[in-house]
């Protein structure tokens, strides 16, 4: 078995996508671009009312040594070291296509070659109307028309349509062909509804959705410098990377999703003409350790709040500006912050660097505020009580109308608490705290704590400011049944792990498993840190006498991938790894190991790296042992390339665009009959890949891993940055384990 350092990704190095958008400059119109060429340089030009703009570092600029004389003229650039005038409409001009020694120019009824400033029609003899038109290495010419793939020898006269068969006995009718392209491998390429074809040494390969196309109403194709293909269709763009497509869709990716051309430059830049301007998509040499620091600079600059630097997204006063961010509370600041935090803990062990200490330490200090800020004021509850989050008093008072919108929530929920004084006031009236607090956000505190305390916190002060916290908060729990009482003499909502409740209330039968390991992680925390033995007498009452450890065995009520509730996932992993990371319960562990295993298996499907590397983390290379003898309860196959993949393929875009898939080929419809998601029955819009695993993250937004990962579509328009901390934390934590090569 390999050992959790023995398995890395290899280098860090990837390709980056990143996508840019493009406005108006004096003269120019990104809506107005009728195609895209190169200039010999490489310099992207447009070609706008029948004039030549080229990018340059300041922008767009006209050349005006290449303005048409009249609508009936197109001037072709850079033809033999001079501008060519060909006598055609610009306006009728489709595509150019620069090769050596010849430049082509197609429009939907004829093609042209220009050589030596010389131009000459090349015969077109089809009836149909020219769609694109690629040339091969060899000098050959392909058109694709809408009465089919033509191919034209350099050495021949006439053009003869192309028989696509794939030597099995299998042929496809290619009657209306959308676009075509020849690859840097000289493999012919072509599109149509029907699917794209590609054919190599003369042998065709076709592929349709149930082969991972993801959509197929096709405008045009392009070559990139790497093999690459892309495909530009009505409703997105797709790259083929020699092994799989990858879909590009919405503002994150393009200026409109009607994609009217695409040109890939010599760097494998795709350029996008498109019904609402130009965009391009850039693969650009990038680290994961650049990547992080990139995510940590957005933090940095936008995305923290108040002094203490609560970390979480924040709505944007303009949409798609960033620099508009203003960073608002959340119900969950201590949850968003802890694993944020966590994240910086695995950075420093991992590098020892003083950016993620001054950052985990930091962390610890507003996770520790919320803690204090709770006492001492009028109402108080008991000591050791978690506020969810603060907001300074200068805000509106978060009380005016609470109580009735909470008294509206529980004719959903009956066990939703309504009472006076949900945000009360500091001791030193500086603050409102947020009560109500939630078990996601113990479950968050106790993650990062002990994580802190092991990798960060390294001066016995340090480490006794840890120590506090977390006595004082797993005192308060078994002072109160295993509880989290407030200001009220009651419960939170959702802050209930005593036997009495769990395994005697069948209201709580649902929270049953999850809330058993959550407490089992909390106490094996506390004696870990403390070592004081009243945790360990703790946990062995509640697993000896109250069945604990079997309540754990089905931590969360589901009936297979895709059901269920994503927040108690998120909430599952950090329970889990923190519980076999710090018990010295070894039945216990034991058990918990078979749990986990079967639990990360119907996630497994979800690409998650936070999941994979957490459950990896403790599992890679570790038995169950049960009556039957010792079973292995490594991860499976594709566990590390799902979670490097995710991780490479985060956008650096941030921002909340919405993202359609529901229409896509490559698709299959969630089976809710048997796939039950008993929070939400009638949850509808859910799928995954033909692979058998949900969308990958270039596919879809979300803030958080709580995020249902099965849903194909999302809304969002540009108007709120979330933090990169779905990226950090699965990151340091691949990173410290040694899952992910050290920079």
């Amino acid at each position: 078995m390999l050992s959790a350092t023995q398995v890395m990704s290899g280098p860090q190095n990837f390709r980056q996508e990143v996508a840019r958008r493009f406005t108006a400059a004096p003269g120019w119109s990104a809506q107005g671009v009728r195609l895209m060429d190169f200039a010999t340089d490489g310099t992207p030009r447009g070609l706008v009312g029948g004039k030549w703009f080229e990018l340059r570092a300041a922008g767009w600029r006209e050349l005006p040594t290449l303005d048409s004389k009249s609508e009936r003229e197109f001037v072709l650039a850079d033809v033999g070291g001079a501008a060519v005038t060909v006598p055609l409409a610009w306006a009728d001009v489709k595509q150019v296509v620069r090769t050596t020694p010849a430049t082509w120019v197609v429009t939907p009824t004829d093609v042209l070659r220009v050589r030596a400033g010389r131009v000459e029609s090349y015969g077109w003899s089809g009836t149909g109307k020219i769609n694109q038109l690629a040339v091969g290495p060899d000098g050959a010419v392909v058109v694709a028309s809408d009465v089919g793939l033509f191919l034209r020898r350099a050495d021949q006269a006439n053009w003869e349509r192309e028989q696509v068969h794939d030597g099995l006995g299998r042929a496809w009718a290619v009657s209306h062909v959308l676009g075509v392209a020849f690859d840097t491998e000289g493999r012919l390429w072509f599109a149509t509804k029907a699917g794209v074809g590609c054919r190599a040494a003369d042998v065709w390969k076709f592929y349709e959705g149930k082969d991972g196309l993801p959509w197929n109403d096709f405008t045009s194709v392009a070559a990139g410098p790497d093999g690459d293909i892309w495909f530009g269709t009505h409703l997105g763009a797709i790259r083929w990377d020699g092994r799989e497509f990858h879909y590009r869709q919405g503002l994150r990716w393009l200026p409109h999703d009607d994609v009217r051309a695409v040109a890939v430059d010599a760097q494998g830049t795709a350029w996008f003409v498109t019904a609402g301007g130009v965009g391009s998509i850039e693969r650009r040499p990038m680290t994961l350790a650049e990547k992080a620091e990139f995510y940590e600079d957005e933090i940095d600059r936008h995305l923290r709040r108040t002094p203490f630097g609560y970390v979480d997204g924040a709505p944007l006063q303009t949409p798609g500006e960033k620099s508009t961010a203003s960073p608002t509370d959340s119900d969950n600041d201590g949850l968003w912050t802890a694993m944020y935090g966590a994240g910086e803990c695995f950075a420093y062990g991992a590098t020892k660097g003083a950016k993620p200490q001054g950052r985990a330490t930091a962390a610890f200090e507003a996770l520790r505020f919320l803690q204090k800020v709770t006492q001492g004021g009028t109402p108080a509850p008991p000591k050791g009580y978690v506020a969810r989050t603060i907001r300074p008093v200068e805000e509106p008072d978060p009380n005016v109308g609470r109580v009735e919108a909470d008294r509206g929530k529980q004719k959903d929920d009956a066990m939703w608490k309504a009472y006076e004084h949900r945000w009360p006031k500091s001791a030193d009236g500086k603050w409102y705290w947020k009560s109500d607090t939630s078990s996601d956000e113990l479950d968050g505190h106790y993650f990062f704590h002990a994580l802190y305390y092991d990798l960060v916190a390294e001066t016995a002060l340090e480490k006794a400011r840890v120590r506090e916290v977390v006595r004082d908060l797993t005192d308060h729990l078994i002072a109160h049944d295993f509880s989290l009482r407030e200001h009220d003499g009651k419960p939170t909502r959702w802050g209930i792990y005593g036997p009495k409740s769990l395994n005697g209330d069948p209201r709580w039968w649902a929270e049953r498993g999850l809330n058993s390991l959550s407490i089992l992680s909390y106490l094996a925390v506390a004696e870990h840190l403390t070592g004081d033995a009243k945790y360990a007498a703790a946990s062995r009452e509640l697993i000896d006498r109250q069945g604990y450890a079997q309540n754990l065995m089905f931590a969360k009520v589901q009936s297979g991938p895709g059901s269920g509730n994503q927040s108690d996932d998120e909430m599952a992993f950090m329970c889990y790894y923190t519980l076999l990371r710090c018990s010295k319960d070894a039945a216990l562990k034991n058990i918990v190991r078979s749990s986990f295993f079967a639990y990360w298996q119907i996630e497994a499907a979800e690409r998650n790296p936070f999941f994979n590397f957490a459950y990896a983390a403790v599992s890679l290379g570790q038995t169950m042992n049960g009556v039957w003898g010792a079973f292995p309860v490594s991860p499976l196959a594709d566990w590390h390339a799902d979670a490097v993949g995710a991780l490479y393929g985060f956008p650096l875009d941030r921002l909340n665009w919405g993202h359609q898939n529901s229409h896509r080929l490559d698709l299959v419809p969630l089976d809710s009959a048997r796939s039950i998601d008993f929070y939400e029955p009638g949850n509808r819009g859910r799928g995954y890949r033909v692979d058998g695993k949900v969308l990958p993250v270039e596919n879809r937004h979300f803030g958080h891993w709580n995020t249902d990962p099965w849903r194909l579509d999302s809304g969002g328009h540009g108007n709120k940055l979330d933090a990169g901390t779905v990226f950090l934390l699965p990151y340091y934590l691949g990173l410290y384990h040694g899952f992910v090569a050290k920079p």
